[in-house]
């Protein structure tokens, strides 16, 4: 058995895959990559066959008729052969020094699996990489997760608001996501926040490496992160966040986070800023039909629990992205300019 699974989802990533691939063969064997043609329509399924020739002991190509970034993540999910799991996106990589502090602690931790001190998730640093900017910037948890131990959520400390663990930042040990039927929706983006949010009340051990691992390249047009493209998929958005919703308010995920306070502020955050993310899209558009995506989540949240809607409601994000009137709405997107501008977001 494989020591790590790196799912890399490809979809018309022709161009730029190889490079991310190539980070990846930096593991040796220990590592398996799988590359996942999402029913590509150029050269990708061409490439990914032929690393699988020239890598057979590594590398796995996987052929499948188009399912979005969801589906191909539980294709990589279903098909992992690896103790641990962690999704890389095509267009992106990861650093060399960082890749064997990663590999190294994975071993440390491979024969506590099946016992009270298995490691179910790692957590390390990732970069947004803007190359065409020539600017990079680290996003770390340092202050927030102890270091050189494992540790449970009641011993985290503060997370800063709007630092949230992302895709880029998180292995998950494979049986966790299978056991607990972690699947993503399909033809949807965005589902990668669902990927780092279902996942979390099922994990009991955590490990911290500060070490910048993941480099999430930032730049290209067509990229989901773009706002243009963002409020052109808001219906995607809105989805992923109805689903988030049904999930933290679900009874059973309720009864887990009652155990751990610590581990339910930090959803209920999340769950706050992607509310607030759709919101705001929606605002920023200024059309009616976004606009009407934006109270259909509010209304599912209040639907759901209305406890949780008046909290969120009621608090400063939620006062914000209401406030009456169309100079109401100019604010809101005055202040998201300003935002943008200060703290170099997409």
């Amino acid at each position: 058995m494989k020591l790590l699974t790196i799912a890399v989802p490809c979809y018309n990533s022709q161009d730029y895959m190889e490079n991310c691939i190539d980070s990846l063969l930096v593991g040796g064997e220990e590592v398996e990559i799988l590359i996942i043609d999402d029913g590509s329509k150029d050269d990708t399924a061409k490439i990914a066959d032929r690393l699988q020739q020239e890598h057979p002991t590594i590398v796995r190509a996987i052929h499948q008729e188009n399912k979005g970034h969801g589906g191909a993540v539980n294709t990589g999910i279903e098909n992992a052969q690896g103790l641990y799991f962690k999704v890389v996106d095509s267009d992106d990589k990861v650093k060399a020094g960082a890749y064997k502090i990663v590999l190294d602690t994975l071993r440390n931790f491979k024969d506590n699996i099946g016992r009270a001190q298995e490691l179910d998730l790692l957590i390390s640093n990732f970069v947004y990489n803007k190359e065409e900017e020539g600017r990079t910037k680290v996003m770390s948890y340092r202050r927030a997760l102890p270091q050189g131990k494992l540790f449970s959520w009641e011993e985290t400390r503060r997370f800063r608001k709007g630092q949230y663990i992302l895709m880029h930042s998180v292995i998950y040990r494979t049986e966790l996501l299978r056991e607990n039927n972690i699947q993503l929706p399909e033809h949807c983006f965005y589902v990668d926040n669902i990927y780092v949010f279902a996942p979390m009340p099922f994990v009991k051990n955590i490990y911290y490496l500060d070490v910048n691992f993941y480099y999430y390249y930032i730049g290209r047009e067509d990229q989901s992160v773009n706002e243009k493209v963002m409020i052109s998929r808001l219906d995607q958005q809105a989805r992923v966040n109805r689903i988030m919703t049904d999930y933290f308010t679900d009874p059973k995920i309720k009864g887990r986070l009652k155990e751990s306070p610590k581990l339910y502020k930090y959803m209920y955050n999340y769950l706050e800023i992607i509310t607030v993310i759709t919101s705001v899209m929606a605002i920023c558009s200024g059309e009616k039909d976004k606009l009407a995506l934006m109270k259909d989540v509010w209304d599912h949240i209040q639907k759901r629990d209305n406890s949780l809607f008046l909290k969120m409601r009621l608090g400063w994000f939620g006062l914000g992205v209401h406030l009456p009137g169309r100079s109401g709405r100019a604010t809101v997107r005055s202040v998201y300019r300003v935002a943008r501008r200060l703290f170099n977001f997409n």
